[in-house]
């Protein structure tokens, strides 16, 4: 067999275990050397096989963790009332929100027009990890006006909830008013946290939410990992 019909034919096998559900969607794959060991081979033809599974979508690494089955993309619906644990929820996955980072600062240009706020204000700003089923399927950045938000930073540090945040700072209800939504590429540091590689393509969406009043409680960033997510628009 030439070296390429070696890779091609592990390819196939771990591709039928995928379909007939040996290898279920999230599993761990082994690793390369037990792979290597079960197939006779070097690392490097296991290496092709599975770089070959994961460009046709079935397999995605997680950098430093290993190489899983792919998972069916979670829905996540873009509408009025856009809120993480409950999108994530409604597809059947488990929600969780990592936030890495909780301050107070002036807002940048982009903050301040969008929030109507001075640049000489102050936001609270955070940034952080959002995961379905314990894998990170965006990096999301907010920022908040300070003064319209009393107590809204100690909120944040006890809640892993916006929603439920912004209700204990006074703002029980909030809307999407604008979502942006472009494409981009991972940088070193964003795949480092994704666990994913360097270039991939991330959906970016900018967004801005208002209260009741129509005055802007946030404006944030979100970079969703392509293959993992389905973005839907709501028109309800």
């Amino acid at each position: 067999m030439t070296a390429e019909t070696i890779w091609s034919s592990i390819a196939e096998t771990l591709r039928a275990e995928i379909a007939q559900g040996v290898r279920a969607p999230g599993a761990r794959l082994p690793t390369e050397a037990q792979l290597s060991k079960r197939f006779g081979v070097n690392r490097h033809t296991v290496r092709r096989a599975l770089a070959h599974l994961s460009q046709e979508g079935l397999l995605h690494s997680r950098r430093g963790v290993g190489v899983f089955v792919a998972s069916r993309p979670a829905e996540y619906a873009l509408g009025p009332k856009v809120r993480f644990h409950r999108n994530i929820s409604a597809a059947g996955r488990f929600p969780k929100r990592h936030t890495t980072l909780i301050e107070t600062r002036n807002p940048t240009e982009a903050e301040a027009e969008a929030l109507k706020i001075s640049t000489s204000g102050r936001v609270i700003a955070t940034e952080g990890i959002s995961l379905s089923d314990g894998v990170p399927i965006a990096l999301f950045a907010s920022a908040f006006p300070e003064d319209r938000l009393p107590g809204l930073a100690d909120a944040l540090s006890e809640l892993s909830s916006v929603t439920e945040a912004l209700a204990r700072a006074g703002v029980p209800d909030y809307t999407r008013r604008t979502t942006r939504i472009t494409a981009v590429t991972a940088d070193p540091a964003q795949a480092a946290l994704l666990q994913i590689s360097a270039g991939t393509a991330l959906i970016l969406g900018v967004s801005l939410s208002v209260d009741p009043a129509g005055r802007p409680v946030e404006f944030g960033t979100s970079h969703f990992v392509g293959e993992r997510v389905t973005l839907t628009l709501d028109h309800a």
